[in-house]
């Protein structure tokens, strides 16, 4: 997607600092990596999110803020201890500002394989069209 047809401003820091605010969990917050794909009718964002439970994501959407959330699990295996770890425990964070470009009534989330993944599809007023070009 190029830069004069970005729809959506990403936050681009890999953890999330701390604001101020008081977080629930003392685990680190994460932003997860993203991808976001430009169809004719659509944008999608996929987020890997590992460790997660579909019943752990939360989405919602508030004043053109699309917020993604999620828990992540990550407990060791009955009568199994940590020998070595290369993975960070955290949580997953991430917001969108969506522009009026968007059709919110018809957002779409999917979650498989540890990988979250988002429809949002275009309002009909911001879809590509063909123009008949007519002769005199």
């Amino acid at each position: 997607m190029t830069e004069k047809n970005k729809e959506m401003e990403v936050q681009k820091q890999e953890e999330i600092q701390a604001d101020g605010t008081e977080r629930l969990h003392e685990r680190a917050t994460f932003i997860p990596r993203s991808d976001i794909y430009e169809t004719e009718e659509t944008f999608v964002v996929t987020m890997d999110m590992p460790g997660v439970l579909e019943k752990d994501i939360d989405v919602t959407l508030e004043k053109n803020i699309l917020t993604i959330q999620a828990l992540s699990c990550h407990d060791a295996p009955e009568n199994y201890g940590l020998a070595f770890a290369e993975f960070q425990v955290g949580n997953y964070e991430r917001s969108f500002r969506l522009n009026d470009k968007i059709d919110n009534q018809r957002i779409e989330a999917v979650y498989a394989d540890g990988v979250l993944k988002l429809t949002l599809p275009k309002a009909e007023e911001a879809k590509a069209r063909k123009i008949t070009v007519n002769s005199k």
